[in-house]
């Protein structure tokens, strides 16, 4: 067995290794000194402080905490919506359609989605007049429209492995439909929720190839600014921002998996 686990053991690590080395480097390279950005001059926080004062930077990172919170709570709620009409309404019309249509984003490529939504826009706006521009409106739609895809698969997860019979047990002492709701179907729901909302505000945050589709002038996410940095060449403070969103994503990750952990039934083993 020890001979057998070693060969596996082997490609584990370096399956970890060639995904984290390269963010780990980027992380250690934020804090250097030099100007170069493979030659190290020593420990610095002059590139997280040359961030506080770059305009177009705060601009765009505000834009896109304000596109991805938005769109996110947006997502959350109308995903949560579509997976207990999946879930509870047995004899629903399309409704194997309708779960087609949901998961299509998951493994339709961004550029698709991107494009047809552009084509969706260009059409509102030569049949009734909105959006005339593309913007953080644009933006916003295209990330709830993309985002509510993973909260329906999470919510529908969770709705799964929920007891349906304290529901029932609720309405039998005299608890009407929209109260049990919110007392004890919502409380029950909220690790998917809250992963829910923080997956779509991650993903929000992160993208690229769909905002740029759908953006305008003026418009610039976060990711369109440092993808446009990066094609001129990696600075140091690239490294800087970079890191910022890598531990916002991670801090993102930890949260829901603290959450879904507390919320966990105990089971009598």
């Amino acid at each position: 067995m020890r001979g057998r686990s070693l060969p596996l053991t082997s490609i584990v690590v370096f399956g970890y290794a060639l995904l984290y080395i390269p963010i780990i480097s980027v992380v250690v390279y934020s804090f250097n000194d030099s100007r170069l950005v493979t030659l190290w001059g020593g420990f610095s926080l002059r590139w997280y402080a040359s961030l506080l004062h770059d305009e177009k930077l705060l601009s765009a990172a505000f834009l896109s905490l304000r596109i991805a919170v938005v769109s996110a709570t947006f997502a959350t709620a109308l995903g949560a919506i579509v997976a207990l009409a999946l879930h509870r309404v047995a004899r629903l019309r399309g409704k194997l359609l309708l779960s087609g249509m949901i998961t299509a984003p998951l493994v339709m490529p961004e550029i698709i989605t991107g494009l047809a939504l552009l084509f969706l826009f260009i059409s509102m706006a030569n049949l009734i007049g909105w959006p005339m521009n593309r913007g953080a409106a644009t933006i916003t739609i295209a990330h709830i429209t993309f985002s509510m895809a993973y909260v329906v698969v999470v919510v529908r997860s969770r709705l799964a492995a929920m007891d349906d019979t304290l529901e029932e047990a609720a309405m039998d002492l005299g608890g009407r439909p929209l109260a049990v709701f919110f007392d004890v179907t919502v409380p029950m729901l909220l690790p998917a929720l809250v992963s829910g909302w923080l997956l779509s505000f991650t993903l929000s945050l992160d993208d690229l190839v769909i905002s740029s589709f759908v953006s305008g002038p003026g418009a610039t996410t976060l990711p369109m600014l440092i993808f446009a940095k990066v094609r001129l060449g990696v600075t140091p403070d690239i490294n800087a921002i970079t890191t910022i969103i890598i531990a916002l994503g991670a801090l993102a990750v930890a949260t829901a998996s603290i959450v879904s952990n507390r919320r966990r039934p105990v089971t009598a083993g």
